[in-house]
C-alpha cells in the first residue's frame, strides 16, 4: 500500500495511461471528458428540443463510468491519500505568484487566493469566474473537445487535429500566464 501514497514516476504512470489509450484503440472506443456533458444533456431529454443533443447517448455509457471514476477517485486521493509534505513547487513559482498578490499554497497544490470559496465573496472573482466558465465551454466546443480527450487520446491515436488543438492549448496557457493573469491580479 505504500507506493500508492508515494508520486510515482513519469515513466510509471506514463506507461499506464499508454496502456488505457491502447486498450481504448484496441476496443474502438474514443475518450474525452467533455464528451460526458453531450451524453448528461441527451440523457436529460434535451435532445427533443436541440439536434445537437439527439444522438444514442447510451453508446457512451461506459464513458460515464470513467467521469464517475475519476470523481471518486478524486475524493479518495484527496481525503485518504494526501501528503502535504510531498507537495514541492519551485521557489521561483512562489515568487512570482507573491508578486502577483496570491499566496503561497503552503503545502497544497492549489492557493487559497484563488481555489477557495473566499473567491464567491468578490464580484470581480465571479465574473472572472462566468467569463472563464463561458471561455472553456465555448473553446471546448469549437475544439471539438477537451485537453483530455485532445491531448491523451487524439495524440495517442496520431490525429493531427489533435496535435493542433494541443499546440494551441499551450500558446493560451502561456498567454494566459505571462500576459493576461498579471493584468487581471
Amino acid at each position: 500500500m505504500e507506493i500508492l501514497f508515494q508520486t510515482w514516476p513519469w515513466y510509471v504512470s506514463g506507461f499506464l495511461i499508454g496502456m488505457v489509450m491502447l486498450s481504448l484503440i484496441y476496443f474502438g472506443k474514443t475518450f474525452g471528458m467533455s464528451s460526458n456533458l453531450r451524453s448528461l444533456c441527451a440523457m436529460s431529454g434535451l435532445g427533443r428540443k436541440v439536434g445537437f443533443f439527439d444522438f444514442d447517448w447510451k453508446a457512451q455509457r461506459w464513458n460515464l463510468v470513467v467521469v464517475l471514476g475519476a470523481m471518486l477517485g478524486g475524493f479518495v486521493a484527496v481525503h485518504f491519500m494526501s501528503d502535504a509534505s510531498n507537495v514541492a513547487i519551485n521557489p521561483k513559482t512562489i515568487a512570482q505568484l507573491t508578486q502577483l498578490g496570491i499566496d503561497a499554497p503552503n503545502g497544497k497544490l492549489l492557493p487559497d487566493a484563488l481555489f477557495s470559496n473566499a473567491v464567491f465573496q468578490s464580484p470581480k472573482s465571479i465574473f472572472i469566474l462566468i467569463i472563464g466558465g463561458i471561455l472553456i465551454g465555448f473553446g471546448t466546443r469549437y475544439a471539438s473537445g477537451c485537453t483530455s480527450g485532445h491531448a491523451i487520446y487524439g495524440l495517442s491515436s496520431l490525429q493531427l487535429p489533435s496535435l493542433k488543438a494541443v499546440i494551441g492549448f499551450f500558446i493560451g496557457g502561456l498567454i494566459m500566464a505571462h500576459f493576461i493573469l498579471p493584468l487581471i491580479f
